[in-house]
C-alpha cells in the first residue's frame, strides 16, 4: 500500500463522506473514488459500504483501518519530528568545547544566539583533550569547538574561526625558559610529550612531526590524557609541548613557561558536526560563531 492510498483510506474511513475527504485531501472525488477502488482490488474484497444516503465501512474496511492505523501515525509523527529538527531553530543544541580560550567563546557565541533564537536551549560541554572528537560520535553534542585538522569521513568542518601563534610550554628550569622565541628545529633538542593515544596519529603528526627538519629525529617523552596532566609533566620537567599562545593567559602556572615558536604554523580552530547532523540550529549557531569571529556572512558553513 502506497503511503498517498494509505491516507486516502484513513481520511475517508474517518469523514465517511468522499466530497470531506476530497476537501480535505486537495483532490477532485473521482480520485478519492479511484484509489478506493484500487485498494478494493488489491484486497478483493469491498472496504466501504456506498449509498445514495451515507458510506460505512465493512467488517474487512474497520479490520484494516485497525491494523494500520498506529503505523501510519507513527510514520507522520516520525517525519514530523524530522522536519522540526532539520528545519525549526528549536528544543536543545549541545554545543562541545576543548580549553579555556575555546569555552569563553563559545559561551559568547551561545548568548548570541540564544538571543536570536530564545526558543533553542544552548548545553555547554566541555571536553577532554583526549576525548578529541568522541562527543559527537557519543551523540553527546551536535557541535564541537576543536583544534584542526579533523580529517574524519562522518564530520564535517567548518571554516577557521580563529588562528593563534604556536607556544612552547617549557618548565620553568628548561633552558629554553630564559629566550625570546625559538624556532621549529628547536623541537629537535628538547623532550616532547606524546598526545593522548586516543586522539589520530595525523594530529599528532601535524602538531610535532617526528623529525625537525635539519635537525633529526623529535624525542617523545610520557603520553598525557588532559591539558591539566600535561602542565604538570611540564612544569615536572619531564618534557615539554606546543599549545596555543592563549594558554601564557589561561593556564598560567609558576613552574610553566611559554615560549613562542617564532616559525610554526598558527594553531586553528573550526567548528565539528556529524554529517548526518547538520541542522538549522546547527547552521544557525555556525552563522553567530562566523559572525563574531568577524568572517563574511557568503563564506562557506
Amino acid at each position: 500500500m502506497e503511503q498517498r492510498d494509505a491516507q486516502t483510506f484513513l481520511t475517508l474511513a474517518e469523514e465517511l463522506h468522499f466530497g470531506r475527504t476530497a476537501e480535505r485531501l486537495h483532490v477532485s472525488t473521482a480520485q478519492v473514488s479511484k484509489a478506493v477502488k484500487k485498494l478494493e482490488r488489491q484486497v478483493g474484497a469491498p472496504l466501504f459500504h456506498r449509498s445514495s444516503r451515507k458510506v460505512t465501512l465493512t467488517p474487512i474496511g474497520e479490520r484494516l483501518r485497525d491494523d494500520i492505523l498506529p503505523g501510519y501515525e507513527l510514520i507522520q509523527g516520525g517525519f514530523a519530528r524530522a522536519i522540526a529538527a532539520g528545519r525549526n531553530v528549536n528544543s536543545t543544541l549541545g554545543v562541545g568545547f576543548v580549553g579555556a580560550a575555546a569555552g569563553r567563546f563559545m559561551m559568547e557565541v551561545a548568548k548570541k544566539f540564544q538571543d536570536r533564537y530564545p526558543d533553542c536551549e544552548v548545553r555547554i560541554k566541555e571536553s577532554q583533550f583526549s576525548d578529541g572528537v568522541e562527543l559527537l560520535r557519543r551523540d553527546e553534542v551536535d557541535v564541537l569547538f576543536v583544534a584542526l585538522p579533523v580529517i574524519e569521513a562522518d564530520l564535517t568542518v567548518g571554516p577557521v574561526l580563529a588562528r593563534e601563534t604556536l607556544v612552547l610550554a617549557v618548565s620553568a628550569r628548561h633552558p629554553f625558559a630564559g629566550r625570546t622565541a625559538i624556532s621549529f628545529q628547536d623541537l629537535a633538542r628538547t623532550t616532547l610529550l606524546r598526545s593522548p593515544e586516543a586522539l589520530p596519529g595525523y594530529w599528532d603528526e601535524s602538531l610535532v612531526p617526528r623529525q625537525s627538519a635539519g635537525a633529526g629525529p623529535i624525542v617523545r617523552g610520557p603520553a598525557f590524557e588532559t591539558t591539566e596532566e600535561m602542565l604538570a609533566l611540564v612544569g615536572a620537567g619531564k618534557g615539554t609541548y606546543p599549545v596555543p599562545a592563549q594558554a601564557a593567559q589561561f593556564y598560567a602556572r609558576p613552574d610553566v613557561v611559554y615560549v613562542p615558536i617564532h616559525d610554526a604554523l598558527p594553531f586553528e580552530w573550526a567548528l565539528v558536526w556529524r554529517n548526518t547532523g547538520e541542522t538549522a540550529h546547527v547552521r544557525a549557531f555556525g552563522q553567530e560563531a562566523r559572525a563574531l569571529a568577524g568572517l563574511p556572512e557568503n563564506d562557506p558553513m
